[in-house]
């Protein structure tokens, strides 16, 4: 089987607070107090280790915080590649949850150190040809040197390379050779804008084939929430299938199990993507009816 790698270039060190009810400008005094790494390629190793899948998730720890971050790691038994930066520190967070809202506040993002970027590159052109690598979430700084970093990093990659990001990043690498993209429905109408006006699902299907036609990515999955999936190969193959309905408790993290899921029933399990599909959309939408991110009971059989 090809070794698992997650790439999570934003790490997030994030206290939780739960408070049966808050309102705005009033002190108030939480129930109770988690704290938690987030970033979402930490989610989706977490969600790969629960399946059973071998993988390593490669972060770059800075500062204080960072060193909290690996710590925490370690301790839940991640097998991590780190590539410590000298600053800045890794951003913080705060999830403010009640028992019918969540809010989360982000500290502000910031590029990472180059040099912890080419650390990774010389260290990661070592890996097996099979090696897969997940391009998960944001990477900040993209325009300037860290974002460079990452470019001579991904093309310097031999194995095979799966991306779950957006914005800048999303735009380049899909010109690149990829297995998979998935992103969420809001992310693919960033990446090819609808006409204006025209919300159809005609339209939509007909800008997924000329997406997929334009460029050299292998799959491309586009989630939306409740709605239906698509599952869209370089064949022309095309698959829609819908989560099951489940009572949301909390969407957070959901399509990094998706991602995960989809890693482990195509790359370990040997599933064309639109079974892969099948098999990750009932672990997502578990994940959505409950707290945490990967914490859901898994079935009996995966």
């Amino acid at each position: 089987m090809p070794h698992l790698l997650t790439l999570t270039a934003n790490l997030l060190w994030e206290q939780t607070l739960l408070f049966k009810e808050w309102q705005p400008d009033r002190t108030q005094r939480a129930q109770r107090s988690t704290h938690q790494v987030g970033g979402k390629g930490i989610n989706v190793s977490k969600m790969l280790t629960r399946l059973g899948a071998a993988n390593s998730a490669v972060c770059f720890p800075a500062g204080a915080t960072g060193a909290l971050v690996e710590t925490w790691l370690r301790e839940r038994g991640f097998v991590l590649k780190t590539f410590p930066a000298a600053a800045p520190e890794t951003r913080s967070g705060v999830v403010i949850r009640s028992l019918r809202t969540e809010t989360t506040f982000l500290g502000p993002d910031q590029p990472l150190d180059p040099t912890a970027v080419r650390s990774a590159a010389a260290i990661l052109a070592a890996e097996p040809k099979e090696s897969v690598l997940a391009v998960c979430g944001s990477i900040p700084g993209w325009e300037g040197p860290t974002g460079a970093a990452f470019r001579e990093l991904f093309q310097s990659w031999r194995g095979q390379l799966v991306a779950d990001t957006y914005g800048p990043p999303l735009k380049w690498l899909v010109e690149r050779p990829l297995a998979l993209v998935k992103i969420n429905r809001e992310e693919f109408d960033r990446l090819v804008p609808p006409v204006p006006g025209d919300k159809s699902e005609l339209a939509f299907t007909m800008r997924l084939a000329e997406t997929v036609a334009r460029y050299p990515v292998a799959a491309w999955i586009i989630s939306d929430g409740a709605k239906p999936v698509w599952c869209a190969l370089k064949d022309g193959t095309t698959t829609a299938l819908r989560p099951p309905p489940v009572r949301e408790v909390s969407a957070t993290g959901s399509g990094d199990v998706l991602l995960a899921a989809l890693l482990h029933a195509h790359f370990n399990l040997g599933q064309p993507w639109p079974e892969a599909l099948a098999y990750a959309l009932p672990l997502a939408s578990a994940n959505a009816a409950h707290e945490g991110i990967a914490e859901f009971p898994l079935p009996a059989t995966k």
